[in-house]
């Protein structure tokens, strides 16, 4: 070995080449490792209730609007219902179908994507 060799220590080290100690100063030491809230996530990693909630959060004028159309095509619903009940359990029964369907769907095509 050469001198340069042993007279440097590691930053982990905390003795020095002859075995005194080494007075590391807090610029040398290395950083802590990331802890698992400091590393960002994924968009695509989340589900669609935390999407939801990501978007609303970074846009809340959009979410308020999106509430105000749910509120309006629901009271339009219940007026749908209100004139033609025979028509509107109809379309409801329609609908809960495909409903089911979508939700079939979906779930057998996430248990076959693992």
């Amino acid at each position: 070995m050469t001198d340069d060799a042993e007279d440097r220590a590691d930053v982990g080290d905390r003795t020095d080449a002859d075995g005194s100690a080494v007075d590391v100063s807090p610029g040398d030491a290395l950083p802590d490792p990331p802890d698992d809230r400091d590393v960002p996530v994924d968009f695509g990693d989340l589900s669609l209730p935390q999407r939801a909630f990501v978007a609303a959060v970074q846009n809340p004028t959009r979410g308020i609007v999106i509430v105000g159309l749910l509120a309006f095509a629901f009271s339009f619903y219940v007026a749908f219902w209100l004139v033609f009940p025979r028509v509107a359990a109809f379309m409801s029964a329609i609908g809960a179908a495909l409903l089911a369907i979508v939700a079939l769907v979906y779930l057998v095509s996430d248990r076959r994507s693992r």
